[in-house]
């Protein structure tokens, strides 16, 4: 599991394209037949992929977690973005389909996913938190997300949200996780933008086609950083740092947070005028 460390806002404004992305940009999470992690220092939030092929592949836990399973004290939330899959949680068995999540709380000890197919094989993006209490396991099928239609064709930026894991939603301790589709001919995200110093963000940008890419904004709103990503990338977003993105063609994305407050809508919006 590799280890990330925080970064000021002063440090990040010195910083180049390639120590942008080593900070804060995460790749290689989805790789066929393993299950891979990075631990961010920003309120100890854990993100992962998990692609399972022609067996089930168990949670790990590991020893800079210092517990005896990765969820002795944490909270774990995952939603698929591949072929249809099951997670086994404690002996229980969940189907978890394209664009379902399932919840798994603290105390959950032995956690495995599989695919249904390795020729269309389940991708299941995972994010977890420190978590002070148990909640119980939890499914959501995408039906039953809150789907919203928000934005307009004219601003490029038409697209369906659902709400997952919120106040209102899955109950947790402090992780929040949802998912943005974007319709076809619509390309930005999150604009205009917002920060929220009560929580850090991560974004997983998902069905970007092939020879396309994302261009993340980040940073201070009146010091911007850009980023270029691809399909199943994750980006690590500071509490102070906007989190916006513009791509060459629609595609998908699953936001996810962690932090003192886990109310969806705590966030402080930046005036367009304002970015530079």
């Amino acid at each position: 599991m590799q280890i990330r460390f925080h970064n000021s806002p002063a440090e990040v404004s010195r910083m180049n394209a390639e120590e942008l992305r080593s900070n804060f940009l995460v790749q290689n999470i989805m790789k066929p037949g393993e299950i891979n992690f990075v631990y961010s220092h920003y309120d100890r939030v854990i993100i992962g992929g998990v692609v399972p092929t022609t067996k089930a592949i168990a949670l790990p836990t590991y020893d800079s977690l210092k517990a005896d399973y990765f969820l002795e004290r944490r909270e774990l939330g995952a939603i698929n973005v591949g072929g249809d899959g099951e997670i086994i949680v404690d002996g229980k068995a969940y189907d978890v389909n394209r664009l379902d999540c399932l919840y798994m709380g603290k105390g959950s000890q032995k956690v495995s996913f599989k695919s249904k197919s390795k020729k269309t094989p389940a991708k299941f993006y995972l994010l977890s938190a420190p978590a002070h209490a148990a909640y119980k396991v939890q499914l959501m099928k995408k039906e039953k997300a809150s789907p919203t239609e928000m934005g307009a064709v004219f601003t490029a930026n038409q697209r369906t949200i659902y709400k997952y894991i919120h106040a209102d939603g899955l109950k947790s301790c402090q992780l929040v996780m949802g998912l943005t589709i974007l319709k076809e001919g619509s390309v930005w995200n999150t604009m205009p933008t917002h920060v929220h110093d009560r929580r850090m963000e991560a974004y997983f940008y998902f069905d970007v086609p092939e020879n396309q890419k994302i261009i993340h904004l980040m940073g201070q709103p009146n010091e911007t950083k850009h980023l270029v990503v691809s399909n199943d990338e994750a980006i690590i977003s500071p509490p102070w740092s906007i989190h916006s993105g513009c791509g060459t063609s629609n595609y998908g994305f699953i936001w996810g947070m962690a932090g003192e407050n886990f109310i969806y809508t705590d966030m402080d919006p930046v005036n367009i005028n304002d970015l530079r």
